[in-house]
């Protein structure tokens, strides 16, 4: 009964999917390694054979140590050059929990390998070396992590023992970490001090490190929290097969990708539309009377319906979308550019659908997540795609549902996966009646020119405004990379002009997020639609006669450029703050980095001034 209890204990503990990351011999692989050995976790004949190994081809040669590397490190080409290239799984158990490391490679040219393993994990330990700090490679791998939805970050300053240990440079290296991730969306993120060779805070806490009070990673491991990360709310269930065993039983198996159904459900099926109720759900242990997210079943319909490999059961109350027309978050991982001369395949849900990548929207530097014109897609690089398939896909916008929004990109011709695709929600491309896609540089032009056209305006116009106001609309846009510096000079910027009797109004990015935008999500894939959406509530403000101010962090040219356009026929003045993507020298007024609020407030005032905005007699 004792052995039962423990065979039962250690089937039902939850399961933690991790990678590792990070850039070339920053650790990856001997953090892996010593977890295991410290935890006692590799059988004897594994650690004589690396024993063994580390004395012929590990990089500890002659010194007796164990090159724990070597552990996961099995390609030949690996071991000779002490670099990971293929992603290498391992799985281990401990009392609490068990686990499964995908140890990825830290080279460049290996970075679909690194999306490859971050695809499927729920958190990922990102290693820092600590002599180098944060590093081009580390924001790749760190804005990938955060696109792919992985909501837990463990950030492993490691190599601390080079450093002497030093609280200092921990503390520096968290702080430029922190301050690159504030522009993505990531909840959870833990920073550790460590060494993963001397074995300092991996397992057990390193007394050489006394002032570092947070846990040691396997026991941080064993504690993140992700049984909120699922979605629960709408159900998804993808048909892989149609099991058919005799005349009295049809049945439709797969794996409930999201959500929940139980016995008695009405569901749709799509993508035929026809209605049902769920009769049964079968496992091979046996009928359920629910069924969850991640769970093999069969569904058993009351009503007989045509459906077939490829199809997906929702509820009828919740339905996902359903276009042959999406834009999508696109990285490639082919030699051969991005080329939208050809058609692909996209595997979406189990379906296989021929496809054209219509337009680039843009690309995006992953060291300043600015986003930069372009034309194709080189290999590793990331950009906002339009994408046409020849029948409709259903879906969710990734960042609410990680298994319906996203895709990979075939090569028809040699069945190489190509690309991977995270869906957006919002659309940002227009297109024709065809569904082609308008010259994105004029669809913007194109949509504020019928915005104007019929803008509907009541009797009191522009003049009778300026002229009651003694003043013009205009949106003023603080640019900062500091949130209470941007905060303190428009907040009293909008103070200064109200004493002086101008109309003027105020509003912070939290106001915008929490409400107008509340439907949206605060990420890289939505900044888009939050960009957008301010830019139309600029116009309304302005044309209202006010003075909108407004604070917006991390805002590149192509942001600035779209806030302008949509702002049209009123000008925006943008101010900018510290260091940021913008470019300093297409601000109307750069204050830098520690600005001096009395005397930025005095050059903001004095342009305003001089642009007719605010008559001189009335400052």
């Amino acid at each position: 009964m004792d052995i039962d209890k423990f065979l039962n204990q250690n089937e039902n503990k939850d399961l933690l999917r991790f990678i590792t990351c990070g850039a070339v011999d920053d650790g990856k692989s001997t953090l892996i390694g010593r977890l295991l050995y410290d935890s006692k976790l590799i059988f004897e004949d594994q650690l004589r054979t690396l024993q063994s190994d580390s004395e012929k081809v590990g990089t500890t040669q002659g010194t007796g140590e164990i090159d724990y590397a070597l552990l996961l490190d099995g390609l030949k080409a690996e071991r000779e050059q002490g670099i990971t290239i293929d992603v290498a799984y391992r799985y281990f158990s401990t009392p609490k929990r068990k686990f499964i490391i995908a140890d990825t490679p830290g080279h460049e040219e290996y970075t679909r390998n690194m999306a490859t393993g971050a695809s499927t994990a729920n958190a990922a330990v990102i290693l820092i070396d600590a002599r180098s700090g944060v590093i081009t490679q580390t924001k790749r791998h760190a804005f990938i992590v955060s696109l792919l939805g992985i909501k837990h970050i463990i950030v492993a300053v490691n190599k601390m023992d080079l450093v002497d240990y030093s609280e200092e440079v921990f503390h520096d290296i968290r702080q430029e970490f922190s301050d690159f991730m504030q522009k993505l969306d990531v909840p959870d993120i833990k920073y550790i001090p460590l060494s993963a060779l001397k074995g300092d805070n991996v397992v057990d806490k390193s007394e050489k490190m006394a002032w570092h009070k947070g846990a040691p990673l396997l026991e941080t491991l064993e504690t993140v929290n992700i049984l909120r990360d699922r979605n629960l709310s709408d159900f998804r269930f993808p048909v892989q097969y149609v099991i058919r065993p005799h005349l009295d039983f049809r049945g439709f198996a797969g794996t409930v990708v999201s959500g929940a159904v139980a016995v008695g459900d009405t569901v749709k099926v799509l993508p035929s539309l026809k209605d049902s109720k769920i009769k049964n759900i079968v496992t091979a242990d046996g009928d359920l009377t629910e069924a969850f997210a991640s769970q093999a079943i069969s569904i058993e319909l009351e009503d007989e319906i045509d459906i077939s490999s490829g199809d997906m059961i929702v509820h009828a109350n919740n339905q996902p979308k359903s276009s042959k027309h999406f834009e999508a978050l696109m990285i490639w991982m082919n030699e051969k550019s991005f080329d939208l001369s050809r058609d692909y395949i996209i595997r979406h849900n189990g379906r296989n659908i021929k496809s054209r990548l219509d337009a680039i929207l843009y690309k995006i530097d992953v060291n300043t997540l600015e986003k930069q014109d372009a034309k194709k897609l080189e290999m590793n690089e990331i950009g906002r795609v339009a994408i046409s398939t020849t029948q409709a896909i259903y879906y969710d916008a990734y960042s609410k549902n990680n298994e319906t929004g996203s895709l990979i990109v075939i090569d028809p011709l040699t069945n190489v996966t190509v690309g991977a695709g995270m869906i957006i929600e919002t659309q940002s491309f227009d297109r024709n009646l065809k569904g082609e896609v308008i010259d994105n540089e004029d669809s913007l032009k194109k949509h504020v020119d019928r915005r104007e056209f019929s803008w509907d305006t009541g009797l009191v116009d522009k003049r009778k405004r300026m002229l009651r106001n003694r003043h013009k609309g205009k949106t003023v846009l603080v640019i900062g990379s500091r949130d209470s510096a941007s905060q303190e000079l428009a907040q009293k910027l909008e103070e200064q002009l109200f004493e002086l009797n101008m109309n003027t109004y105020y509003l912070g990015m939290s106001n915008l997020i929490s409400g107008l935008d509340a439907d949206i999500n605060n990420d890289f894939g939505d900044r888009d639609e939050h960009i957008r959406r301010i830019g139309e509530l600029a116009r309304i403000m302005t044309d209202a006669g006010l003075i909108f101010i407004t604070t917006i962090k991390d805002v590149d040219d192509y942001d600035a450029q779209r806030l302008k356009q949509l702002n049209y026929p009123n000008d925006l003045l943008v101010v900018n703050l510290g260091e940021n993507r913008f470019k300093k020298d297409k601000a109307d007024i750069d204050l830098g980095s520690k600005p001096d609020i009395e005397k930025g407030i005095e050059q903001i005032m004095s342009l305003l001034s001089s642009k007719s905005i605010i008559p001189e007699y009335c400052i």
